[in-house]
């Protein structure tokens, strides 16, 4: 049997930091002790390596072992990545076997487009923060899965907005405002980068776990391992993971 590629939480534990990296297995352990750990699948550090040492090529089947995972992952949670109802959004994040902290890339929100941004309206009855979450999508989309300047194509843009409604934060604005960007991110990125923005969810996964994987050779991130003497072929695993919100309301946060 080939070797296993794609664990999900409940499979792993604290002792395989090696091949999930820290914050997998320790997500793993969590999970296995019965904490409330939102359901998501570990893509392991030896896969990062074979992506990178064959060019960047996504290795075979990968992406098939990845959907027979999200599949569960859908039944823990009742959700369905797409769906037009009651859809599944992730976050997909890097986690390497030593902490390398803000040194590699994160994707949030990821399975949003134009059908589920209206699903989860229906869900949240709060158009403001789905609005929200979606910008911040396309946002990170365009920049870590695709290079762009976040800076300028994108936070430039949140300044016009602000600008036009007279406030000074970015949590004055108002729903039609975030609405407002998600044209105008769309263009930009089909103008930048000559591809259209993907509405199929399995592409978007498909790019954020690759742009995950290509950060482990980001400069910074080689800087900080040829500093603190880490090697250089540990590889990132790669979490996929159900999302939480942290911009839903006075009573949602998110911290390290």
């Amino acid at each position: 049997m080939a070797e296993k590629r794609v664990w999900l939480f409940r499979e792993g534990n604290a002792d395989m930091r090696n091949l999930l990296g820290g914050k997998g297995a320790n997500l793993a352990e969590m999970t296995n002790l019965g904490l409330p750990v939102p359901p998501g699948l570990t893509i392991t550090t030896e896969t990062c390596m074979d992506y990178i040492n064959h060019g960047n090529k996504m290795p075979a089947g990968l992406m098939d072992e990845v959907k027979l995972a999200l599949k569960d992952v859908e039944e823990q949670t009742g959700k369905k990545f797409g769906d037009s109802s009651n859809p599944l959004l992730v976050s997909v994040r890097s986690g390497a076997r030593i902490s390398m902290p803000g040194m590699m890339e994160t994707i949030l929100n990821l399975g949003m487009n134009d059908e589920t941004v209206e699903a989860m309206i229906r869900l949240t009855n709060n158009p403001r923060f789905c609005y929200d979450s979606y910008r911040r999508f396309l946002t990170m989309f365009g920049s870590v899965a695709w290079e762009m300047d976040r800076q300028k194509y994108f936070e430039s843009e949140v300044e016009k907005v602000k600008e036009r409604e007279g406030v000074k934060s970015d949590t004055e604005v108002s729903a039609e405002g975030w609405k407002s960007l998600i044209p105008v991110y769309k263009n930009v990125i089909k103008e930048v980068t000559g591809k259209e923005f993907p509405q199929d969810p399995y592409i978007q996964l498909q790019e954020a776990i690759e742009a995950v994987f290509r950060s482990w050779n980001i400069p910074r991130a080689v800087a900080y391992r040829n500093m603190n003497k880490i090697d250089h072929n540990y590889g990132t695993a790669v979490k996929v993971q159900t999302m939480v919100f942290g911009n839903m309301g006075d009573d949602c946060a998110t911290g390290v």
